[in-house]
């Protein structure tokens, strides 16, 4: 039996006297995998961030002994034993010594946890300059054989590239590199494969698989993808309302969950419910012959005459009709997001591109009314909505753009009525219009996002993978919600996912892009069942795993 590194006891966190994490205890070994599985709110990260005290404001009680490596690396002026720490007990100054050293982090969302302003390179060498003290010299090497480790190509080139010149997955491989710096005998992973695709999941699992193999660390998991808890994890840990309510060996405890709310997580597959429009049904958006470039910046005077430029898409030809859902599939980097660009005549194109018969001109006063019969719901409800504006000003923004005529009166009935069709109304949230999105969670930003779309009384809606950041019950939610908006309105939906089982439950038509070129096409049923493309055959396969 292996002897714990970390053993957490009656764990209880508050905020203001609210505890939101109540009694947790559990054992993790050196070399072993938890996986901590729960719904947003249920407190998963913030048990793991209070782990080490990251959590401002945090009040903790009970305790969680640390097993100690040896005696050079350990907290000044600690009362505890000799082999253990108790972590709750730290002061600030003696985590320092943890933090990173002992225990490092992969967080959920890359592009915001590394600085834009640094090369990626530069920023895991500061990790080695302050916690272990090389010289620049030495640190830059050390850098660019830890995103070597990580399997990322070419690392000496990537090391001075900055965070937005690398792919999702390329960022998450940074993030592992820049944890493992300092060799922790704990990584924390906060949701590592949030919104990343599934051959980019499976490559960051496999990853995190070998490097723990490796360096012999023990995993904590932090995830609602039940895929990853099957592929990855030796223990789970489900948490709901801050309790631990069922834990085991994770196979054993996915293929017979006890617990009801276990049950409900694993029952909570996206359910298709779409009714099938009629084949002369009005055609909304159709392009043909589609392409999108990019110029490359530098290349010296010859690029002055023969400027550089890189083909994001090319050659795509679709057509999407009304009440009619056209999911949009592929890898990160295929193209699917300059397909959405196009269709809102968001960047310059090559061949067609015609919303309800009439092309975008470029011109803003021009393309104002097909920019109200084309709205978009964006990846991250947070990201997307200003943190500075009520939920009144947000879903009120369009109508002062687009329908200046309406008086304040009108403006509010409109308000009302688009909050009330996603679920949101006064009754359940007292003081709705006055609320700002940090007092929702990810599934009720989510709701504002398409409530703020739907206020303009659009034919269209973009949807850029709209569930990709949320956990399976609020996307099954958020999926129902869209589903019954296309019943009642006749709505026309463009879906960019990576997720099959979120392609299954919408689509009527799919499009699958590989490298910029569409290399596959056809109704929903040819796609899953019949299509022999091997690129479709590995995204449909990838999709029917997570089963």
């Amino acid at each position: 039996m292996r002897l714990p590194l970390l053993q957490v006891r009656e764990l209880r966190i508050a905020f203001n006297q609210v505890e939101v994490v109540k009694g947790i205890s559990f054992n993790l070994a050196l070399g072993e995998k938890i996986a901590l599985v729960g719904e947003s709110g249920s407190g998963k990260s913030v048990l793991a961030l209070s782990l080490v005290k990251l959590i401002e404001g945090a009040q903790l009680s009970g305790r969680c002994l640390w097993t100690r490596q040896d005696e050079q690396n350990v907290a000044p002026d600690s009362t505890d034993s000799p082999s253990t720490l108790d972590l709750v007990k730290l002061t600030e100054k003696q985590l320092e010594f943890i933090r990173g050293q002992d225990i490092a982090f992969v967080f959920q969302e890359p592009m915001t946890a590394l600085n834009p302003l640094f090369t990626v390179g530069e920023q895991i060498s500061e990790v080695l300059l302050i916690k272990r003290g090389m010289t620049r010299e030495e640190a830059w090497h050390e850098a660019i054989d830890l995103i070597k480790v990580t399997g990322i190509s070419e690392p000496v080139r990537r090391a001075k590239s900055y965070p937005h010149q690398l792919s999702g997955g390329q960022r998450q491989r940074v993030m592992i590199a820049m944890a493992l710096a300092c060799r922790p005998r704990l990584l924390i992973a906060d949701e590592p494969t949030t919104a990343l695709d599934v051959t980019v999941r499976s490559q960051i699992l496999d990853l995190l698989d070998h490097l723990q193999y490796r360096f012999g660390m023990a995993v904590l998991l932090i995830t609602h993808d039940l895929e990853a808890v099957r592929r990855f994890a030796d223990r789970v840990l489900v948490m709901e309302k801050g309790m631990v309510v069922e834990q085991g060996e994770a196979k054993e405890v996915l293929a017979d969950p006890r617990h009801p709310y276990t049950q409900k997580l694993l029952n909570s597959q996206p359910i298709r419910d779409v009714v099938l429009p009629p084949p002369d049904a009005p055609v909304l958006l159709q392009g043909w012959g589609l392409g999108v470039s990019y110029p490359i910046r530098g290349g010296g005077v010859k690029a002055w005459f023969k400027p550089k430029k890189f083909t994001a898409l090319q050659e795509v030809n679709f057509v999407l009709r009304q009440g009619q859902t056209l999911g949009v599939i592929g890898e990160s980097g295929s193209g699917k997001t300059s397909l959405a660009l196009a269709a809102l005549g968001l960047v310059p194109i090559h061949g067609q591109m015609k919303v309800s018969g009439h092309s975008w001109s470029g011109d803003a006063q021009v393309d104002l009314p097909l920019r109200r019969t084309v709205q978009v719901v964006f990846q991250d409800p947070f990201s997307s909505l200003s943190p500075r504006m009520n939920v009144a000003e947000i879903i009120a923004e369009g109508i002062a753009v687009h329908l200046p005529e309406l008086d304040s009166l009108g403006r509010l009935r409109r308000v009302l009525i688009a909050l009330s069709s996603v679920g949101l109304t006064e009754q359940e949230f007292p003081n709705l219009l006055s609320r700002y999105p940090h007092e929702f969670s990810g599934g009720q930003r989510q709701r504002l996002a398409i409530a703020r779309v739907l206020v303009l009384d659009p034919q269209v809606l973009i949807l850029d993978e709209p569930t990709s950041a949320l956990d399976v019950t609020t996307q099954q939610q958020v999926l129902q919600l869209l589903q019954k908006l296309q019943k009642q309105r006749g709505l026309s939906y463009l879906l960019i996912t990576h997720d099959v089982d979120v392609i299954r439950a919408m689509a009527h038509q799919v499009l699958v892009v590989q490298n910029a070129k569409l290399v596959d096409s056809g109704n929903i049923d040819h796609i899953l069942h019949h299509s022999t493309h091997p690129y479709t055959r590995l995204l449909v396969n990838a999709g029917y795993d997570k089963k």
